[in-house]
């Protein structure tokens, strides 16, 4: 919230300073130097800076839609390290998959894309209550996850065409974010199901 209410050459200093930046990762030496200096976790204070106000309320409204009852799953622990690694990981996709120089990543929609992977793999099934506004009035309706995942993906190539010209959608970065997200949560289920037959001697 703080950078987004500075001013546009401070806030373009912040995403310098702390943004994704794929200069210096393209051997293991770059790696090591990153590593010793402390730049590998722009990675993931990316990840804390978004462009505008519909970037970060865009990402706002599914963390706390998806968030909420993955937590309940996975424990806050669990959903902080998925959104974490699965940022950085989506991060750092993008980053190789721009192939140029000096591009800067923010934003946690990589993050909100694996949280997305992450609900489908624990809930495939599931549907979530959400109130939308139908006519003149809000109505709450029971709306399968899967749509919802799929209008947070048009969301994303709306705000590419009304977001800022200094930023683009990282298509990439929520590929890599989703697969991390499946993965993870297809793990976690799995240790879940393994805990509780223990648990119950089975």
């Amino acid at each position: 919230l703080w950078s987004i209410s500075r001013p546009d050459e401070a806030r373009r200093s912040l995403w310098m300073d702390w943004g994704a930046l794929s200069t210096g990762l393209g051997n293991p030496q770059d790696w090591w130097a990153a590593l010793r200096d402390g730049s590998v976790l722009r990675l993931f204070t990316a990840l804390f800076l978004h462009a505008d106000w519909s970037h970060l309320l865009g990402n706002l409204v599914f963390l706390l839609i998806f968030g909420l009852p993955a937590e309940r799953v996975l424990g806050p622990w669990r959903l902080l390290l998925l959104f974490l690694l699965g940022g950085a990981t989506a991060n750092l996709a993008a980053l190789y998959a721009m192939g140029s120089p000096d591009q800067i990543i923010i934003g946690a929609s990589g993050a909100v894309s694996a949280l997305l992977g992450a609900y489908l793999a624990l809930f495939p099934g599931a549907r979530l209550g959400v109130v939308l506004p139908l006519g003149l009035f809000l109505e709450f309706v029971r709306a399968p996850a899967y749509l919802l995942i799929g209008v947070w993906a048009a969301l994303q190539v709306v705000f590419a065409y009304i977001g800022p010209s200094f930023g683009m959608v990282a298509w990439s970065a929520h590929v890599a974010g989703f697969l991390f997200g499946i993965v993870y949560g297809l793990y976690v289920r799995a240790a879940i199901a393994r805990r509780l037959r223990k648990r119950h001697g089975f």
